[in-house]
């Protein structure tokens, strides 16, 4: 549904409703996203983005983008306010117009060299921010309020298969403000999904919930999208949301994109600073190579737990990249001690500390919530990562 239809259902008488630690534990913790119980995804793309781009005045605001989705993924733009990706998710609905590039749906071209589609003859569905439901609608009203030129037995059965999914079918008759915001959520969803969109976008969906909330309905949401296969396409800044629910990550930035992959590898081995600085709680830790070693302020680190070959920067400075799960303080005295703390943040199951060490710098440590040091205490702090670190030639 287009934005013009939900503002010319305005008109005739509505008001759109409703209107860390994680991260830096992923390497404890397994990832629960991935494709749940669908298989492998398909190989077939479903959308193209080929040189997209889209410009006010002289600012480039989305700057030469190529990215394909495949049939029945769900991947999520990932980035900072004002990087693009909003402008990314207009422009494949229509809202948009690209400055540059071509936009294909399936064999189709929806945009580009001099072709545009409306957004309401695009088969892309969209949930918006604020869910966008018709307070004077029922929320079988709602779902059906895009497919209302099916017939009305068709219409009735789509709603109830729809309803049935998303565990509303006792509350067909309710209208939106009888809903809690989950549910009003989960009504958004199935009224985007009851045209069979070949493409669902998700625009922020989660912002407007409550934190305990957020976690639940995208855990829900994930299980809804992968259970009728649809593909999907989500926008958001939190990276939490994007690495818990997405088959593939995009990290934008300044407009392009920086790195595409599995939520894992692109937390593992992040291709720039920009990625492994967005994604977690980075440090990096400067360090020298001499052959096989890297020397550090925390002693040395042999270049075969580097992500890549070093070996071109024999004699020179790299930056190793450490997160707090990497490295582990020990009480000490100052005599033998290579840093103290500086700040703790409590979260409940753990404590993250932050660490002046002596050369200057500060990194930051992961430590059960029983492991208790206080400000000013000098520590021995050592890499206890058992897994390659990625690193980047010093700056």
């Amino acid at each position: 549904m287009s934005e013009q239809d939900l503002q010319s259902e305005t008109a005739a008488g509505g008001r759109p409703a409703g209107s860390a630690t994680w991260a830096d534990s992923l390497r404890r913790d397994p990832i629960e996203a991935g494709p749940v119980a669908s298989g492998p995804l398909s190989e077939e793309t479903v959308l193209s983005l080929e040189g997209l781009t889209r410009e006010y005045g002289p600012e480039t605001a989305v700057g030469d983008l190529d990215l394909d989705v495949k049939e029945g993924e769900l991947l999520t733009l990932l980035g900072p306010s004002g990087c693009g990706k909003t402008t990314t998710l207009r422009m494949i609905a229509g809202l948009e117009r690209p400055s540059a590039g071509e936009i294909r749906l399936g064999d189709e071209s929806v945009a580009g060299d001099g072709r545009f589609v409306a957004p309401e003859d695009r088969d892309v569905g969209l949930v918006f921010q604020d869910f966008a439901l018709f307070p004077h609608l029922t929320v079988e009203e709602n779902v059906t309020f895009g497919i209302d030129d099916w017939d009305k037995v068709d219409r009735e059965a789509r709603a109830t298969e729809l309803l049935d999914l998303v565990n509303l079918a006792s509350h067909r008759e309710k209208k939106p403000a009888q809903l809690s915001g989950g549910q009003q959520q989960r009504v958004a969803l199935a009224r985007s999904l009851a045209p069979e969109p070949d493409v669902l976008l998700l625009d922020e969906p989660f912002s407007n919930l409550d934190v305990r909330l957020r976690i639940e309905m995208r855990e829900e949401v994930r299980r809804i999208l992968k259970e009728t296969g649809v593909t999907a396409i989500s926008v958001t800044h939190d990276q939490e949301e994007a690495l818990s629910i997405s088959d593939r990550v995009a990290i934008m930035n300044d407009g392009r994109l920086e790195q595409v992959g599995k939520p894992e590898i692109v937390f593992e081995n992040p291709e720039s600073r920009f990625v492994a600085s967005f994604l977690g709680r980075a440090s990096f830790l400067r360090g020298q190579v001499y052959g096989d070693t890297v020397e550090t302020v925390l002693g040395p680190l042999e270049t075969a737990q580097l992500n890549g070959p070093v070996s071109a920067y024999d004699g020179a400075e790299i930056d190793v990249l450490v997160r707090p799960d990497d490295l582990e303080a020990v009480p000490t005295n100052e005599a033998t001690a290579n840093g103290k703390i500086i700040h703790r943040q409590y979260n409940g199951p753990t404590f993250v500390y932050r660490v002046e060490l002596t050369n200057g710098s500060t990194v930051r440590c992961l430590h059960n919530h029983v492991e208790t040091f206080e400000h000013g205490q000098s520590v021995t702090v050592s890499i206890a990562a058992d897994h390659e670190l990625a690193w980047y030639p010093a700056e």
